[in-house]
């Protein structure tokens, strides 16, 4: 089988030629049809927080395919099935890090391509409780973004406390905001995007939402205000300096959910919250059933992801383009299985 894999940290992405891996107890082999490439993969690369990844490294969190190999007492998935696996991590209960509260490392205790080998591959090995069902509507391609991207903006906004009709800001047009942007349309609240550049305008609109703000051109705040301040602003992908500028466009009771990762710090004063009872909080993927979820939505409601498509053999150049916020809006290998 092909892998494409860091063999150090900080390192280059190399292909090789391996086994073909065997599932042992309550784990399943996945022919990879398709995986993700996401932000997150560079802790892959970068070795994040320290974390004792073990090099070689497969990275790719955002995998579809089919089960193609059952290990020992494996009884709720069979040969065959079409399944995803992405960020499985953070509260689920399963690792040593969460049962002891360590909550930063339990994020990445059971995600492919940190805590095992992930799908830029033709084959991985999940474990039983990290594999979810992909619905015939959605092919591969469609699915793998699904696995992390879309169950975080999915995940983040169902459980936001916003209601039909609640203004609802989407910062960033991108990667995981021209999900948001969909997602926040389909579950029925005013829409609006903001981006940076008049150009990210018309595919916002197309995408759901009602109006668009331009931070380059319009000041994002005073345009919140003058519909009544956001329920929810979703930051998909600016960091914490941009986070800041946005804030005072939050209504009384409203809620910032940050769900691209950045080490810039959001900067407010404490009165902001004080006074306005606003808050600030963070959503990191879900469950295997939270993808359940999001992938049903997706097939009812008709989100979908834009994709580009690479070849397995490019995965250095998707990669690349990738981290250098190039791709639109998100890409996917493909092995060819």
């Amino acid at each position: 089988m092909r892998s494409v894999q860091f063999t150090k940290p900080k390192g280059a992405l190399e292909i090789v030629e391996q086994d073909i891996p065997e599932p042992g107890a309550h784990h399943v082999r996945i022919k990879v049809q398709a995986c993700g490439i996401c932000h997150s993969d560079s802790a892959t690369k970068e070795g994040l927080l320290g974390l004792d990844i073990k090099y070689p490294r497969v990275p790719g969190h955002e995998i579809a395919g089919v089960i193609d190999a059952i290990g020992k007492d494996v009884i709720e998935w069979k040969t065959g099935q079409r399944v995803g696996v992405g960020w499985h991590g953070g509260h689920c209960g399963h690792c040593e890090f969460c049962r002891r509260g360590d909550f930063v490392y339990c994020q990445f205790a059971e995600v492919p391509g940190i805590s095992y080998d992930g799908g830029y591959a033709d084959y991985m090995i999940a474990p039983t409780e990290a594999v979810a069902s992909i619905p015939d509507e959605l092919s591969a391609t469609e699915a793998a973004p699904m696995m992390c991207a879309g169950v975080t903006t999915y995940n983040a906004l169902r459980n936001s406390g916003a209601r039909e009709r609640d203004v609802v800001a989407i910062f960033g047009v991108g990667g995981l905001g021209h999900l948001g942007i969909q997602f926040a349309s389909k579950m029925g609240f005013e829409t609006i995007a903001i981006g940076r550049g008049k150009d990210k305008e018309e595919v916002a609109r197309k995408l759901g939402a009602r109006n668009y703000i331009d931070s380059k051109s319009q000041n994002p705040v005073e345009e919140l205000v003058k519909l009544g301040g956001a329920k929810i602003i979703l930051g998909t992908g600016p960091g914490g300096k941009a986070l800041s500028t946005v804030l005072g466009g939050l209504a009384v009771n409203g809620k910032l959910i940050i769900i691209g990762a950045s080490d810039e710090p959001v900067e407010v004063s404490p009165n902001f919250f004080f006074f306005g009872h606003r808050s600030v909080v963070g959503w990191l993927a879900g469950s295997s059933i939270d993808t359940e979820d999001t992938l049903s939505f997706s097939v009812s409601s008709g989100v979908r992801p834009m994709n580009e498509v690479f070849p397995l053999e490019s995965a250095a150049e998707a990669f690349d383009l990738m981290m250098n916020g190039k791709a639109r809006f998100r890409a996917v290998l493909t092995t060819g299985n």
